[in-house]
C-alpha cells in the first residue's frame, strides 16, 4: 500500500500534465479553415487558354480559340459546365485521369488557373454538330432515350438530359460533341482505360461497339 500511493500520485500528475499540454496545444493544433477559392476570372482564362506556355503549345492549338475543336478526336469544350472542366483538368494533373497529351499540358497550371480556364471556355457557345451514320441514328436514339432494358443500361437522357445539355456541376454536356471523341471515351470507360468514373464504366461495360457508335453519332446531332 505504501508503494502503491506514490505510484498512483505520479500517474495522476502525469495525466494532469498531459491534459494541460494538450489543452495548451489545442488552438494551435486545430487546422486552419480552408481558404475559399478566388472567383473565376474568364479574362485571365482566355489568356491562359490561348497563349502557349514556355516551350509548349496552347490549349487553343487543339481545341480552337473559342473551345470549338475542329478536330474530331479532340473534344469541344465550349459551353461545357465549368465545374466539369475543372474536375477533369484537376484529374489530368493528379493522374487520376490518364492522358499522355493532357498531363504535361496541365502540369504547370495552378488550381486557380484551371478554374479561370474552365469558366472561360464554359462561357463560349458550342457550335452544333450533326449525325453522319444514318443507318444507326434510330438505334442511337433508342439507347440514348430509353437505354437497353435487357442489359440494365440506363437511358443516357436520364443524366445528360434529352437534348444533351447535361446537369450543371453533376453531369457533362454531350450535345453537339464530336462522335469520334464520344465513341473513344465510351470505349475507354468500357475497357477500363479511363478510370475516373465508375458510373460510366458500369454503363459502357454493357455496350458493344455498334451500340457505342450509334449513341455517339446520335449525340453529335443533339442541340
Amino acid at each position: 500500500m505504501k508503494l502503491f500511493a506514490p505510484v498512483l500520485l505520479a500517474a495522476l500528475l502525469c495525466a494532469t500534465g498531459a491534459g494541460t499540454a494538450l489543452a495548451a496545444e489545442g488552438p494551435a493544433a486545430a487546422p486552419a479553415a480552408a481558404a475559399k477559392p478566388a472567383k473565376p476570372d474568364p479574362a485571365k482564362g482566355d489568356t491562359l487558354f490561348n497563349t502557349a506556355p514556355p516551350n509548349g503549345v496552347s490549349c487553343a492549338s487543339c481545341h480552337n480559340a473559342d473551345g470549338n475543336s475542329a478536330i474530331a478526336a479532340n473534344p469541344k469544350l465550349a459551353q461545357q459546365h465549368p465545374e466539369y472542366i475543372l474536375k477533369q483538368l484537376a484529374e489530368f494533373k493528379s493522374g487520376k485521369r490518364k492522358n499522355a497529351v493532357m498531363q504535361p499540358m496541365v502540369a504547370h497550371l495552378s488550381e486557380q488557373d484551371m478554374r479561370d480556364i474552365a469558366w472561360f471556355v464554359g462561357s463560349k457557345t458550342v457550335k452544333p454538330g450533326f449525325a453522319k451514320e444514318k443507318d444507326l441514328v434510330t438505334l442511337g436514339e433508342r439507347i440514348y432515350r430509353g437505354g437497353i432494358a435487357d442489359r440494365q443500361v440506363p437511358a443516357c437522357a436520364g443524366c445528360h438530359s434529352p437534348n444533351g445539355a447535361g446537369i450543371p456541376a453533376q453531369y457533362p454536356r454531350l450535345g453537339g460533341q464530336h462522335a469520334d471523341y464520344t465513341d473513344a471515351q465510351l470505349k475507354a470507360f468500357r475497357d477500363g482505360v479511363r478510370g475516373n468514373s465508375p458510373q460510366m464504366h458500369g454503363v459502357a461495360a454493357k455496350m458493344n461497339d455498334r451500340e457505342i457508335k450509334a449513341v455517339a453519332d446520335y449525340i453529335a446531332g443533339l442541340r
